[in-house]
């Protein structure tokens, strides 16, 4: 079978020339006048290589290509242009075009280039299945591609894995990653940010518990081991869980079966843990906070995320990747960051690591006015506190869980003077209760959490 060619340009003469020199050579070749009909082409079917005009109205090559890459990594790219300049060149290259052609080109020269990607796509075709399961990382960086290798090999094992690495490092998507690389990859991954959830809520999210284990238990709730049974059940910030439920996590993991709260019989699971912290466990051991026999049952293996500034090599990969995704949120045509403003990205601290990165892309995204992104609204971003950029209803409901949880932790889960404190009726109190999944008796001092 032939293989299938996408070509993009505005010039029809052009289109029409290219299109029969390249049938004539024995290719399938489909033609589309702007990026946005080739996108929408690629969603129907995807050929074995994609050559654009570098100038085109509206969205332009390079946006192109990072939307391709964004959502085809492994299919080739060649960029055409009347304006070639070796700065040009560099950049497309630099951000993974397979090749850059200057108009006006010989015929020759075309199908060689052309010849070339063909036979990089079909070697990668095969592979890009197998590397989908880390697709969504992104990376060229050698101390990633380390880790990667790592990852993949002990995916396929049962081993529990530990991932150590700073805060906004991506340590659940590596985890994510090495879920889909493991033979648990079709059943469900579940993940809980142990520091996030209240210690009164943490046990009955885990184990579940069953009808009227406690006040407020109205009905059985499966727990989250129970819900990624098959799968893969990833512990963030495991260093934050409370001893009392460290024991239980314990006893889980040697019995492999789970009791609700409130129970009275176990509940089998087959369930591969992962997890992952940013603090120091053996001094957390040391002082009594962890414990050693949890801490050996899960650090079978351990993976060792390294920091942004680790890999510094990869900040133009993710700043460029991020400003891509980020502009059809805000509906912007950005073609990416003057050289200035890359170079900026690419020397500046990372405190916050990846997340970090990623909050500076949207706060410089939602303020751009120009396609390409200046070194002042970079210089502007960084030197920003870093925050995350919330919708206004995103929000809302953070602030709204937070402010009833301190409430309820106050007023040790009386529901009366919880609603006092709020300003508001206990109709609506506990209507707000529930829409957020909080239950005032796990607050109580009395509380049953008997496991």
């Amino acid at each position: 079978m032939s293989a299938h060619l996408l070509l993009v340009d505005d010039d029809a003469d052009l289109l029409r020339l290219l299109s029969m020199r390249l049938t004539a050579a024995g290719y399938r070749v489909s033609a589309v006048p702007t990026a946005e009909a080739a996108l929408a082409r690629l969603a129907i079917e995807r050929p074995q290589l994609v050559i654009s005009d570098v100038r085109l109205p509206g969205r332009d090559g390079l946006a192109l290509f990072d939307e391709i890459r964004n959502h085809h990594p492994s299919l080739p790219v060649i960029l055409m242009t009347a304006h070639g300049t070796i700065p040009d060149a560099i950049e497309a290259t630099a951000r993974g075009v397979f090749g850059y052609l200057t108009k006006p080109f010989d015929g020759k020269v075309l199908l060689d280039k052309v010849g070339q990607a063909i036979a990089v796509s079909a070697t990668t075709d095969g592979s890009a299945r197998q590397e989908s399961w880390r697709e969504p990382i992104v990376s060229r960086s050698s101390r990633m591609a380390e880790l990667l290798a790592e990852a993949k090999l002990v995916a396929g094992s049962d081993a529990s894995i530990l991932i150590r690495g700073e805060s906004g490092s991506g340590k659940e998507l590596l985890a994510q990653a090495i879920h889909r690389a493991s033979p648990r990859a079709g059943k469900p991954f579940v993940a809980v940010n142990c520091g996030a959830i209240p210690e009164q809520l943490l046990e009955s999210e885990l184990f579940g518990h069953v009808k009227g284990a406690f006040t407020g238990a109205v009905a059985n709730h499966r727990g989250l081991f129970q819900a990624a049974d098959g799968g893969t059940l990833f512990l963030d910030e495991i260093g934050d869980m409370p001893l009392a439920l460290q024991v239980k996590l314990l006893r889980v993991l040697q019995e492999r079966q789970v009791r609700p709260v409130g129970a009275s019989q176990a509940i089998p699971v087959d369930v591969r843990l992962l997890s992952a912290t940013h603090r120091d466990l053996e001094a957390a051991m040391a002082e009594g906070q962890f414990r050693e026999d949890l801490y050996y049952r899960l650090n079978v293996v351990t993976l060792h995320l390294p920091t942004l500034g680790e890999r510094r090599e990869d900040i133009p990969l993710l700043a460029n990747h991020f400003l891509a995704k980020l502009a059809a949120k805000y509906g912007k045509t950005l073609n990416g960051f003057s050289a200035e403003a890359l170079e900026a990205l690419a020397t500046a601290p990372w405190p916050g690591n990846v997340r970090q990165l990623y909050n500076v892309v949207e706060q410089v995204c939602a303020l751009a006015t120009a396609p390409l992104v200046p070194l002042a609204l970079v210089q502007r971003g960084l030197r920003a506190p870093p925050m995350e950029v919330l919708s206004y209803a995103e929000a809302k409901q953070r602030f709204e869980l937070d402010y009833l949880v301190r409430l309820l932790k106050l007023t040790e889960g009386n529901v009366a003077d919880a609603a006092r404190l709020a300003d508001r009726n206990r109709t609506e109190f506990y209507r707000l209760l529930q829409k957020h999944g909080l239950n005032p008796a796990q607050f109580r001092d009395d509380a049953d959490v008997a496991s």
